[in-house]
């Protein structure tokens, strides 16, 4: 897969302090390993801020349960799960998932999301 150098940040050096520490590369993943997405809403589509608005949140978030998204790629290669993590969706998420698959979904709003 192609990416920019330097395009995953902190995960970068962190990945590779990880690779030092344990002298093995790819380093060793901790079991069970999981990889958490947070997702929120902003609200600043309104002030042309973002080309996306808040509908598109929701489909992402359907698509990481259902295991279309890159996020969901890098899991695999690691055996490790996808939990995403409603933290300010303005869709009610359940209702927006097609497949009715909810599983790996923790809803935990911090407040309800701004209105677009």
């Amino acid at each position: 897969m192609t990416k920019p150098a330097g395009s995953l940040g902190m995960l970068e050096i962190i990945s590779a302090q990880l690779c030092g520490l344990s002298r093995k590369c790819p380093p060793p993943i901790p079991e069970p390993a999981c990889v958490a997405v947070f997702a929120g809403d902003h609200g600043v589509h309104a002030q042309e801020v973002t080309h996306w608005p808040q509908e598109v949140t929701a489909q992402m978030v359907a698509n990481f349960l259902a295991g279309g998204a890159v996020v969901n790629a890098f899991a695999a290669q690691l055996g490790a799960e996808v939990c995403v993590v409603d933290v300010g969706v303005a869709a009610e998420l359940p209702a927006a998932i097609e497949s009715g698959r909810t599983t790996g979904l923790l809803p935990r709003k911090v407040r309800p999301a701004p209105p677009t």
